[in-house]
C-alpha cells in the first residue's frame, strides 16, 4: 500500500508496491527495514475461475502497471472506510457489492501484468525450500545450537546452496544468520533466569566472551549481565526458553 522503502519479499529487495497471491498452505518470507503498510485480503471460499496466476509452493509475486495499482489502493482504502462506519443497510446486499468492486479491481489488476524478469527470480520454488527446511529444522530445536555444516547435512543440501539459500531470503549470510539465531536463544536464558551470562553463552558456542558481550549489546542495546539481572527482579515476567524467535 506505500511506495519508496526497502522491502525483501521472497527473495527480491523492492521499493514499489506490488500484489502477491497465494493460496492455502503457501509460505512468503518478508524482511522490512522499516514498518510497510499492507493490505490482506482472504476469500472464503478460496477464489477459482477468474483466471488469476495459479500460486506455487509460496505466495507469487506480481508486478503490475501503476493504474492498476493506483485503482486497486483506492478500493481497498475506500472499502475500509466504508466498511469502518456504522450502517443500518442491508449488509448482506452492501458486502456483496462491495465484493464485486473489488474482484474487479483484482481481475483489472491481474490483466495488466508488466513482464519483469526480477518476478521469476521471486516466484521460483527451490531455493525457497531450502530455505523453509532449515527454518523448521531450526525452529523444532532450541536447546542446542546448529551449526552450518549439520544444518546443511540435515536438508541434504551443500553449505554453498544453505548459504545461497539464506543470503537470498534473508539478506544475511548463513553464519551471521546462526550467529544471530544464538544471540536469540541466549537471550531466551536469560530472561529465563540462566544460572550465569557465561555458563549460557558458552553452552551456545560463544567461546569468545567479550565478543559474545559486544555482539549482544549490539543486537539487544544492552549488556547481557543487564538482561539476567532483569530477569531476577521481583515481579519479572521470564520468557519461556522454549518458544522460538522470529527466523
Amino acid at each position: 500500500m506505500d511506495d519508496g522503502v526497502p522491502i525483501r519479499f521472497n527473495g527480491v529487495e523492492r521499493d514499489r508496491a506490488v500484489i502477491v497471491l497465494g493460496g492455502g498452505g503457501a509460505f512468503y518470507s518478508s524482511v522490512e527495514e522499516t514498518p510497510r503498510q499492507y493490505a490482506s485480503v482472504m476469500f472464503t471460499p478460496e477464489i477459482v475461475d477468474r483466471g488469476w496466476p495459479q500460486p506455487g509452493l509460496h505466495f507469487s509475486i506480481h508486478e503490475i502497471s501503476q493504474r492498476a495499482q493506483d485503482r486497486l489502493r483506492e478500493v481497498v482504502r475506500h472499502i475500509l472506510l466504508v466498511t469502518s462506519q456504522p450502517t443500518d443497510d442491508a449488509p448482506f446486499a452492501s458486502g456483496e457489492s462491495i465484493k464485486e468492486t473489488l474482484l474487479a479491481a483484482i481481475d483489472n489488476a491481474f490483466a495488466e501484468i508488466v513482464p519483469a524478469k526480477w518476478t521469476m527470480r521471486a516466484n521460483t520454488t527451490r531455493q525457497f525450500k531450502v530455505f523453509n527446511d532449515a527454518r523448521a529444522i531450526l525452529a523444532g530445536d532450541v536447546a542446542h545450537p546448529i551449526y552450518s555444516g549439520e544444518l546443511a547435512r540435515q536438508i541434504g543440501v551443500s553449505v554453498r546452496t544453505l548459504h545461497d539459500a539464506i543470503q537470498r531470503y534473508r539478506g544475511v549470510s548463513l553464519h551471521r544468520y546462526l550467529r544471530l539465531r544464538r544471540l536469540w536463544l541466549v537471550r531466551q536464558q536469560l530472561l529465563a533466569g540462566a544460572p550465569s551470562v557465561k555458563t549460557c553463552a558458552l553452552a551456545y558456542g560463544f567461546w569468545h566472551l567479550s565478543d559474545f558481550s559486544r555482539s549482544y549489546r549490539s543486537q539487544f542495546g544492552e549488556a547481557p549481565s543487564e538482561t539476567l539481572a532483569a530477569s531476577r527482579r521481583p515481579g519479572a515476567t521470564r520468557a519461556d526458553p522454549s518458544r522460538g524467535h522470529g527466523s
